[in-house]
């Protein structure tokens, strides 16, 4: 029998309650037989997940983590990599556990760390079809399109913050990392105007984003979302113009 097991450590950032300073990670627990009778485990990913949020001071990235494999949602600013190891290592983790990177959109603050990431990592870097051209990488980019699948997770095309936007989304947990298509800083809001490269398309991902059993949001700005969601991103979809 090969056991899995994840211990609860403490690091400076945020966890599934979304407070500040401090990350929880639950302990999971699995097995595979290596009697011949049972069946080889099946290449797709475990259903259950954690995330743990790293907090960098104005912009957070997270760890979206499965058994022993984690996916990392956006890198942050440039030197932006220390924060992002510490958070592996508070998590019983390790960068060579990173399969996948995922960039939400190309503004610096979301891909700027990307330039940090070690280069023996062996994860595969992913960003929205029409941002990958915006971004600079050593390393090639995987273009993703809406309805694309990466660890279990659903990619959601949200345009309009930038034209090649995504969002992730976890159907077994219902997280949303909404990047900036959603903020929290000032009670749930979408897109900031400022940053925004076409407003209308912002407000459908929006809409877009209220049909899904959403229950965590996960923003790129702002604390963790994890009571209420549901309705809190239904109403402001509700509230903003067709």
């Amino acid at each position: 029998m090969t056991d899995f097991l994840v211990t609860r450590r403490r690091l400076l950032l945020s966890a599934g309650a979304g407070v500040l300073g401090v990350t929880v990670l639950n302990t999971v627990t699995g097995c595979t037989s290596d009697s011949p009778a049972t069946p080889p485990a099946s290449a797709s990913p475990p259903s259950s997940l954690d995330w743990k949020r790293v907090d960098l001071t104005f912009v957070s990235a997270y760890l979206l983590i499965r058994g022993r494999e984690v996916a990392i949602v956006d890198l942050g600013t440039g030197g932006s990599a220390d924060a992002i190891e510490a958070a592996l290592k508070g998590a019983g983790s390790s960068w060579d556990a990173v399969r996948h990177i995922v960039l939400t959109h190309q503004h610096p603050d979301h891909a700027g760390g990307l330039a940090g990431v070690p280069p023996k990592v062996g994860a595969t870097l992913y960003a929205g079809a029409a941002d990958v051209a915006a971004i600079t990488s050593d390393k090639p980019l995987k273009p993703l399109n809406d309805g694309d699948e990466v660890f279990g997770l659903q990619i959601i095309g949200t345009p309009g913050h930038t034209s090649g936007h995504i969002s992730v989304f976890d159907p077994s947990t219902g997280v949303l990392v909404a990047g900036d298509a959603l903020r929290t800083s000032d009670g749930l809001a979408g897109s900031d105007p400022r940053y925004t490269a076409d407003e209308g398309q912002a407000a459908a991902s929006i809409r877009k984003l209220a049909a899904l059993p959403v229950k965590t949001v996960l923003p790129g700005h702002g604390d963790p979302l994890t009571s209420g969601a549901a309705d809190q991103l239904r109403k402001l979809a509700a509230s903003l113009p067709s």
